[in-house]
């Protein structure tokens, strides 16, 4: 086992170390410096557990992996709550073991870049950032500061695309909780008859298809925090039995005896007005207040203007560096029009503008052609007199889609394939669309 998960790792560029021993592995943790622990549950002499502590009292912030068979599972969330990073069970395969390594890794990498005392560039996490200089959002970050090392009920309200979710990361890593899981949970993602499941976790032959025993969400949290991201989308008869975890601090897997104990600090997000819902009998009232203890409120990126071009700068360096091109510069103009953009989709839009504009602009000077926003879009269509156009001189919407459509393709060099992920839209969506033009024309179509 350990020369086969050797292996694997050193495959994927780590340079790995084996013990045969729990002892000689403390040994060798207190003569050299490893990124992350991966050891079995039980083990000839020192156990995992023992490892585990042993690891733990010379370095607090190493994750360690514990490896665990399906009969000491109870055993593997008591090591959750002794600070293990993560666990395997047993039979798992090569890439989750991979995906699993590269995970912690990023996430002792995303805590040590979350210092003590807050700059402009916030909290890092798996490449992701808080960016401002705004005095509102600088003044929010420092009082989350102050409140994260409560364990009362945080409720963060948004819009789409402001970062509810690097606030709640956010949190996390200023807590005393910080080196204990961070799980999040999508309640819109999940279907409504599997989120129970997933959060609460089932025995074995609990329902058909139910082959084997799993922890829920709240399970392997214990210790750490649970985000429940876009709260609204859970169904109200679940929200009364999240009610009741919440207020009991113990859980019911489905098909389980026992309730189950469990230590979590809840931090909820919503895009929706929760009062809205509550007065629409689609949210209870109880459980709003029971989350609403700390109301977080992020301001759109409309509210906070100075930060588009700061949030620019990073995202030109960050998608420059992944398409291996020089950074591009902004024009006068480019630059007056994201300060005086609108921001509907917030930080996310800004992002998938600045990734597009990379691409269309090739690494130089990016200019007005080059943007596509939802009210000004100005882009030129290779299929017309070679002269720039822009969306303002009385194009109609579907004259700009054409031109933008054609623009990217050039730029694409005619790959489709390109061509829709610079868009954000299907490669079908691109070939009915060359199709209808061509229709239009009064030219052969081909499909395929």
């Amino acid at each position: 086992m350990r020369i086969a998960l050797s292996e694997s790792l050193e495959s994927c560029g780590y340079k790995v170390e084996v013990s045969g021993s729990g002892a000689d592995a403390l040994e060798k943790f207190q003569e050299d410096k490893f990124e992350v622990v991966i050891t079995d549950m039980r083990m000839p002499g020192m156990s995992g557990m023992d490892v585990l502590r042993g690891i733990k009292k010379v370095s607090s912030k190493t994750p360690v992996v514990v490896i665990t068979a399906y009969g000491t599972v109870n055993t593997a969330v008591e090591a959750m709550k002794e600070g293990a990073a993560d666990f395997l069970m047993k039979p798992f395969s090569i890439d989750h073991l991979e995906s699993l390594v590269k995970k912690v890794v990023a996430e002792k990498e995303g805590k040590e870049a979350c210092g003590s005392k807050h700059d402009v560039k916030g909290c890092l996490f798996r490449g992701k950032t808080i960016i401002t200089e705004d005095k509102k959002m600088l003044a929010l970050l420092e009082l989350l500061k102050g409140v994260s090392r409560s364990k009362s009920s945080i409720l963060i309200q948004g819009k789409s695309g402001t970062g509810k979710e690097l606030v709640a990361r956010y949190i996390h890593l200023h807590s005393s909780r910080a080196d204990m899981p961070f799980v999040a949970v999508n309640c819109a993602a999940i279907p409504h008859n599997l989120l129970e499941s997933e959060m609460f976790g089932h025995e074995k032959g609990a329902f058909t298809g139910a082959s084997r025993m799993r922890l829920g969400k709240f399970e392997l949290a214990s210790g750490g925090t649970l985000l429940l991201d876009e709260i609204s989308e859970m169904d109200v008869q679940l929200q009364a039995k999240l009610l009741r975890v919440i207020q009991e601090s113990e859980v019911d897997r489905l098909g389980g005896k026992a309730s189950v104990p469990v230590d979590v600090r809840i931090i909820a997000t919503t895009n929706a007005d929760l009062k809205k819902y509550i007065n629409n009998k689609k949210f209870r009232k109880d459980l709003y207040y029971r989350l609403n203890v700390i109301p977080v409120s992020i301001p759109p990126l409309r509210e906070r203007k100075g930060d588009a071009l700061l949030l620019c700068g990073h995202f030109l360096e960050k998608y420059s560096q992944l398409g291996g091109t020089a950074k591009p510069a902004l024009s006068k103009e480019v630059e007056q029009m994201l300060e005086s953009y609108n921001w509907p989709g917030n930080v996310r839009e800004l992002e998938n503008v600045i990734e597009r504009a990379v691409l269309l602009s090739g690494g130089e000077t990016i200019l007005p052609e080059h943007l596509y926003l939802e009210k000004d879009v100005i882009v030129t269509d290779p299929c017309r007199d070679g002269r720039e156009h822009d969306g303002s001189e009385g194009a109609t919407l579907k004259e700009m889609e054409k031109r933008l459509i054609f623009k990217t393709l050039e730029k694409a060099e005619g790959n489709r394939t390109r061509a829709s992920e610079i868009l954000g839209v299907s490669v079908r969506t691109i070939r009915n669309k060359l199709n209808g033009y061509r229709k239009e024309a009064g030219g052969r179509v081909l499909e395929g």
